[in-house]
């Protein structure tokens, strides 16, 4: 599963480039944009691009995909995930009451209660 990454942006990239072929992706050789498929990615994700951004636009995108693809190169076949990248444990806090029961003084301006709750008009027949 080491290609994931390199396969959604090939992915993003076929489908911006309309039927366009793109690049193999090689060391040599990385996946680019193109500046035709840099603003169908645009129209596809809403967003306004104006001319003189497209050039800057289209190096930026292009550098993401690369180093998408260079991510994808990594062997992570014996990573084990984990949720945190420290070896650390969370102590447990000690279990005791830190609030009062305030419920009656909440609830002395509420215009009808019964039994702790609150009632409400009925909405639903």
């Amino acid at each position: 599963m080491p290609t994931t990454l390199h396969k959604v942006a090939c992915i993003i990239c076929a489908h911006a480039s309309q039927g366009g072929a793109l690049r193999p992706n090689t060391p040599d050789l990385p996946v680019s944009l193109d500046k035709v498929q840099v603003q169908h990615i645009a129209a596809l994700a809403r967003l306004r691009v104006a001319d003189d951004e497209i050039a800057e636009t289209v190096d930026k995108l292009s550098r993401i995909v690369d180093f998408v693809a260079q991510l994808s190169q990594a062997a992570t076949d014996d990573v084990v995930p984990m949720a945190h990248p420290l070896n650390q444990v969370q102590r447990p806090r000690p279990d005791r009451i830190t609030e009062s029961n305030d419920r009656d003084r909440i609830q002395s301006n509420a215009p009808a209660i019964s039994d702790g709750f609150y009632l409400v008009p009925k909405v639903l027949e």
